[in-house]
């Protein structure tokens, strides 16, 4: 996808940011009240079945030509790892994580980004100052799991950070299979066979682990059926449109200031509207990983490859588009 020709307004531009940042910033939010009262995997799963197959009837509508099987068999490849894998453990790791918490711990998928790329073969290791920027991170990682005594208040609970740090290996690995997956050329079309395949996966894992039995519809609150809305129209609606036409328009180092962006935001909305305690210790690994994440997307840009960032998990958007590189 090549940037836009025709001159953007600086009020537009602007909006689009806003969009991104807040939107998918509080989509961990959201999703902590959505796993208030339903099931993780199906809400998840009932999520991106209800936003792909709208954005495939958008698809189909605006002419986009049908799927063939080996888009759908790729589709379910990498829905499995995004949707599956990195969302899906997200919204269990949220029963027991706060949601600022956990989206400072997301934030780290630059950071298995970097690692997995070096490891595979044929791939190209990091220059020096990367290194440092996952030195960083980790450093930040460990001031939330550690013990109180490092800085002061309470750590992150150890299944929670050890599902999460899960979730984002699997988004990262999603990633990287991403960009040479027979996936199809349409962005709108590639998202909702992700969301579709992801989402079936999900409903499925979720009821052979015996969600379906746990469920009781007259328990399901008020709120928590508005955060599932919420993450159908704006999560993965609303923001995904407005990322897409951000690559469009701005420059992916511009765009991809979302990954550093998202956790402060979720972090405040959290403690806003949730309750969520912040301490010194959130503070100082907030601004270790932020500070990580930015060092690491402000040098994984290389001209000779126009590769641009895609969304983290949850926002958890799939990768909309192949040959996108993770910020």
């Amino acid at each position: 996808m090549t940037r836009s020709e025709q001159p953007v307004s600086s009020l537009a531009l602007g909006a689009g940011l806003a969009t991104v940042y807040v939107i998918w910033g509080s989509t961990y939010l959201a999703i902590r009240f959505a796993v208030e009262t339903l099931p993780p995997l199906l809400m998840a799963g009932v999520r991106f079945l209800i936003a792909g197959s709208l954005l495939y009837g958008w698809a189909r509508w605006r002419g986009v030509a049908r799927p063939t099987r080996r888009e759908w068999g790729w589709s379910a490849v990498v829905g499995a790892l995004l949707l599956l894998g990195g969302n899906g453990l997200v919204c269990l790791a949220e029963t027991r994580v706060p949601s600022g918490l956990t989206a400072l711990l997301v934030a780290m998928v630059p950071l298995w980004m970097v690692v997995l790329e070096a490891l595979r073969p044929g791939g190209s290791a990091p220059p020096r100052r990367v290194w440092w920027g996952i030195g960083l991170g980790l450093v930040g990682v460990a001031f939330l799991v550690g013990p109180s005594s490092l800085v002061g208040g309470e750590g992150v609970d150890p299944i929670g950070a050890l599902t999460l740090t899960a979730a984002t290996l699997l988004w990262a690995a999603g990633s990287l299979v991403s960009r040479g997956a027979g996936l199809p050329a349409s962005p709108r079309m590639s998202t909702a066979l992700q969301m579709l395949t992801g989402g079936g996966l999900l409903v499925v894992v979720g009821l052979a682990l015996g969600e379906g039995g746990r469920f009781d519809a007259a328990a399901a609150s008020p709120k928590s059926l508005l955060a599932l809305g919420y993450l159908i129209v704006f999560g993965a609606l609303a923001g995904f449109s407005a990322y897409v036409w951000l690559l469009r328009v701005a420059s992916p180092a511009l765009v991809g200031t979302y990954a550093f962006v998202n956790p402060v935001v979720a972090v405040l909305l959290g403690w806003a509207l949730a309750g969520e305690a912040l301490s010194p210790r959130i503070g100082l690994a907030a601004g270790l990983i932020v500070g990580a994440v930015a060092l690491i997307t402000g040098m994984r840009r290389r001209p000779p490859r126009r590769l641009e960032p895609c969304p983290p998990p949850d926002p958890l958007e799939p990768v909309p588009l192949r040959g996108r590189r993770v910020a």
